[in-house]
């Protein structure tokens, strides 16, 4: 049985590692590395229990830090597990620091390594998600971008030879959790929200939370809107809030502590809309049929966009109040990421069945 070392570290991962997990361990033997980015309980131990993904054999617990010295105190803990285990392939998800340092240490080594989530760009460079990514694409041997705006961004790359497009495994998860969510959750209750009565927020990318003049404009504006918005608060954004003080206003807000996956997915399902920067949190608003306001100036997942589902607001006051109007938002719901079989198509390409 051929052996795979998965590389997780951050929550979007953790969402994507349970299906995927499943799917591979019929004909892998998978040895699964937490790199320790995001460590708080809230933020990976409960997404660990939620989606039932087994127990890391590696917690390499390099916790958080700047760019360059987590992402190579990363690469020197992979690259030692690497060398230990003598992996066939190495599999690694999205665009984190955890992506970028599995890519490395494993291309370094000559081991092939697997990007699920392949191909997708903000053409924003100043985001260090997009390096991650782009570096991660041209080290990889299989891609698994989830659409076909993705393969055509690689295609545009050079990138041609080993590129699936699955699907996208996060639809897998969504209609996993979906069927488990009235009976593993009880948040709506917890905090007295009636369904379609409250609105949705998470911010948590450096160019909103490390930009005091962004996060201010931001907050603010959300804050003044007389809605009830859930909160769940991201810790590095929690401290950034402290650190402006009087500054910002978050009386009308309700702030939370991060929530599991099965609480989020809740929270999704039932808000009437959804302010985020996270790309994930996009993609479960268009699955789950909800409006979303994306709090960037751009969007690896035009696609939503496109279809008007999802709508560019950035840190503008002006264009957040604008995108309130829900005036925009489609009436066509196409299906943008798949069947929900993405997991079993990269197992069956990676075990050589295609």
């Amino acid at each position: 049985m051929q052996k795979i070392v998965t590389i997780v570290g951050a929550r979007p991962q953790f969402v994507k590692a349970g299906v995927v997990s499943r799917a591979l361990r019929r004909d892998f033997r998978e040895i699964l590395v937490h790199t320790g980015q995001h460590y708080d309980v809230n933020m990976s131990d409960i997404f660990f229990r939620d989606l039932e993904i087994p127990e890391p054999q590696y917690c390499l617990g390099v916790g958080s830090g700047s760019h360059g010295a987590q992402t190579g105190r990363m690469l020197e803990a992979i690259e030692t597990v690497l060398q230990q285990e003598r992996p066939d392939l190495v599999l690694i998800y999205g665009d984190t620091n955890s992506t970028l340092a599995g890519a490395l240490a494993a291309a370094k080594l000559h081991i092939p390594v697997a990007h699920v989530e392949a191909g997708l760009r903000s053409f924003n460079r100043r985001m260090p998600e997009e390096i991650n990514r782009i570096l991660a694409d041209h080290v990889s041997t299989w891609l698994f971008p989830p659409t076909a705006t993705a393969v055509e961004h690689l295609r545009h790359e050079g990138i041609t030879a080993g590129v699936h497009q699955v699907g996208d495994v996060m639809y897998d998860t969504f209609l996993f959790g979906s069927a488990l969510v009235a009976e593993r959750s009880r948040i709506l209750e917890s905090f007295d929200l009636g369904r379609k009565q409250y609105s949705l927020l998470t911010l948590h990318r450096a160019e909103n939370t490390d930009d005091p003049e962004r996060l201010t404009a931001i907050v603010n504006t959300l804050n003044e809107t007389g809605q009830r918005i859930i909160f769940p608060v991201h810790p590095r954004t929690r401290q950034k809030l402290k650190e402006l003080g009087a500054a910002i206003h978050t009386s009308g807000l309700t702030l939370v502590d991060p929530v599991g996956y099965f609480d989020m997915l809740n929270l999704e399902l039932h808000a009437a809309v959804i302010f985020t920067d996270s790309g994930g949190v996009q993609k479960e608003a268009y699955m789950a049929k909800v409006p979303c306001i994306t709090l960037r100036d751009e969007t690896e997942w035009l696609e939503t966009v496109t279809v008007n589902w999802n709508r560019l607001a950035g840190a503008d006051p002006d264009a957040i109040r604008a995108a309130l109007a829900l005036d925009w938002v489609g009436a066509d719901y196409p299906p943008l990421f798949g069947d929900g079989k993405a997991a079993q198509k990269i197992a069956h390409i990676l075990a050589g069945h295609e």
